[in-house]
């Protein structure tokens, strides 16, 4: 019979970490004006945590006492205390810490090669924390694939994009694509992209990492650049047409052996071709609306849950809709990051636009707030009110936020407020003051407040969209 106590274990080797009894090394988080000194044991670095075990022996003795230092100014004390309370006691306690944490904390177990933990951090933020990944879907899907250590968050990743492809390749982080991201992604047969776009974003990514293709040389560079990606398009199922308009073009980057299989297939099929002819996307039909339509979104900020909710609130609904079943076409027509955070690039893109929602990200922050204004704004009615019944303002449900809030217009006539040296504006209850910068000042015109304090705050980035009944 085997009696196990490793409960007592864990609690006592925690309790060795915070009384620092017996310690020879002192490892240093943080910069130097928040610098937090953890006392630790290289004899329990050596069976929990070989890197860190590693860079003890590297270390050299620094005081009278024969202690080492070791510094990791890049680290917080928030992300080291959890790390290092798994190295002695085997035990990660998730409550109440915010998903961006969380996320950071997989990246450190990965570069402190902490298998286990690493395992199941993405486990728990694959089925936990779905949401946010969805949210953050660029930065996650970049760092994932900075390591090869990430196979489960890279799989759920991969299996988003096969079916929303437009994540990914018409992000503004596209061009920065780790090169094995974008391998991963285009051999996949259930990639629900057409061929000859694949080919302009593979064309595209690679010109981007060398701003390159003025003459012979250039295409060898390219050809170079890319060659873990050619061997994965679909070159058999492009048609004629778009091999003399799209292919045609950087014919120098492929084999010569097969341009000239690629020119056979097209003008004369019964030749044999000798290079490998990879089978036909699996894309799925696109079904009507009323049978089975699919909504999409394209935002960096927002996801498909989030989208199907406003669409509620627009429509005064008592049953929210389906995700599948949202009846408005959500159209971007602003970015901040893409077209400027500036007030007049607002005032030239989205004046006199209707029925249009604002939705900004809260800086390092899971925080997501905007407004609804069916009239737009109006830059006829220069520091005038616009009034509507309809309008309302909003915080999202995301992360750690347990519950969306919607407050909606109170004092009708002053609902909207037109001023071009701002951008959108919701009266003194909302409203974008200067570059990345929007402001709470109180509750004048809509029932309740969004955030817990008022006052200006920085964002991340907003987005404006102009929705319409599909």
């Amino acid at each position: 019979m085997v009696l196990n106590f490793y409960e007592n274990l864990s609690s006592d080797f925690i309790e060795l970490l915070e009384n620092g009894n017996e310690h020879n090394l002192i490892i240093e988080v943080g910069e130097s004006s928040i610098k937090q000194p953890f006392k630790v044991h290289s004899t329990v670095l050596c069976c929990r945590c070989p890197y860190l075990y590693d860079e003890f022996k590297n270390s050299t003795i620094s005081n009278d006492d024969n202690i080492r230092i070791i510094q990791k100014p890049q680290l917080t004390a928030k992300i080291f205390n959890i790390i290092i309370k798994y190295i002695y006691g085997a035990t990660v306690n998730l409550e109440k810490v915010e998903t961006s944490v969380i996320f950071n904390l997989l990246m450190t177990a990965n570069e402190f090669q902490l298998k286990e933990l690493m395992t199941r951090l993405q486990t728990f933020l694959i089925e936990n924390q779905s949401s946010w990944l969805k949210l953050n879907f660029s930065k996650i899907y970049n760092s994932s694939f900075q390591t090869n250590n990430l196979k489960a968050l890279q799989n759920y990743c991969n299996d988003i994009i096969a079916k929303h492809p437009n994540l990914i390749f018409e992000s503004t982080d596209f061009n920065t694509l780790p090169e094995a991201a974008l391998v991963s992604i285009i051999q996949r047969d259930d990639l629900q992209l057409e061929e000859p776009k694949i080919w302009d974003y593979v064309i595209q990514w690679g010109i981007s990492q060398n701003k390159i293709v003025d003459d012979g040389n250039d295409f060898q560079i390219l050809k170079n650049t890319l060659q873990l990606c050619l061997p994965h398009i679909r070159y058999f199922q492009i048609s004629g047409e778009n091999i003399m308009e799209k292919v045609f073009p950087y014919r120098q980057i492929l084999d010569e052996n097969l341009w000239a299989d690629i020119l056979n297939y097209s003008m004369a099929p019964n030749k044999t071709i000798t290079s490998k002819i990879l089978p036909p996307r699996k894309i799925f039909a696109t079904q009507l609306p009323n049978r089975g339509y699919t909504f999409q979104i394209t935002s960096s900020i927002i996801n498909i849950e989030q989208a199907t909710e406003m669409a509620f609130w627009v429509d005064k609904k008592e049953v929210t809709y389906d995700i599948n079943n949202n009846p408005y076409e959500f159209n971007l027509i602003l970015r901040g990051s893409r077209d400027g955070f500036q007030h007049e690039v607002f005032w030239d893109l989205c004046d006199l636009k209707t029925n249009v929602i604002v939705v900004a990200k809260v800086k390092d922050t899971d925080e997501i707030i905007g407004g609804y204004n069916p009239i737009g704004w109006n830059s006829n009615f220069y520091h005038r009110p616009s009034e509507t019944n309809d309008s309302f303002i909003f915080s999202l449900k995301n992360g750690n936020i347990k519950n969306s809030i919607l407050s909606r217009v109170k004092n009708t006539g002053r609902a909207i407020y037109n001023n071009p040296g701002y951008g959108p504006n919701f009266n003194n209850d909302l409203w974008m003051d200067g570059t990345q910068t929007f402001k709470i000042n109180s509750r004048d015109c809509y029932e309740n407040l969004i955030r817990k304090t008022t006052g200006g705050f920085s964002i991340d980035d907003y987005e404006v969209f102009q929705i319409k009944k599909r």
